[in-house]
């Protein structure tokens, strides 16, 4: 059984947005982490870990990576192949249709 967490969801959360928002604020200042860490009662290497670990995630989902960026090229390839083959084998199809079309008798239907 896991150990129970010391501080709840919501005060991780309302930390690392407090954080953020002075950093954007105040860009070149130093000692957010540690402010912050002091309000909200929480050790200021506990919060550096929790911002970082958001400031990770973030940029997961932003920014895809190189392999990400090569699959998707590879994937669009592929799809741009599969649908010009798909465009000759139906106008196959109809040319063979049509050719079985004209060697019917009109007289069997």
């Amino acid at each position: 059984m896991p150990a129970p967490r010391k501080y709840p969801p919501e005060l991780i959360e309302r930390g690392v947005r407090m954080v953020r928002e002075l950093r954007r604020d105040a860009p070149g200042r130093s000692g957010t982490v540690r402010q912050v860490g002091e309000v909200l009662h929480i050790h200021p290497e506990v919060l550096r870990h929790w911002v970082k670990k958001a400031d990770a995630e973030a940029d997961e989902h932003r920014d895809p990576t190189k392999a990400e960026n090569l699959h998707l090229h590879r994937l669009e390839q592929e799809n741009r192949e599969l649908r010009r083959v798909n465009g000759i084998l139906k106008a196959a199809a109809l040319l063979f249709a049509a050719e079985l079309g004209e060697g019917k008798d009109p007289s069997t239907n």
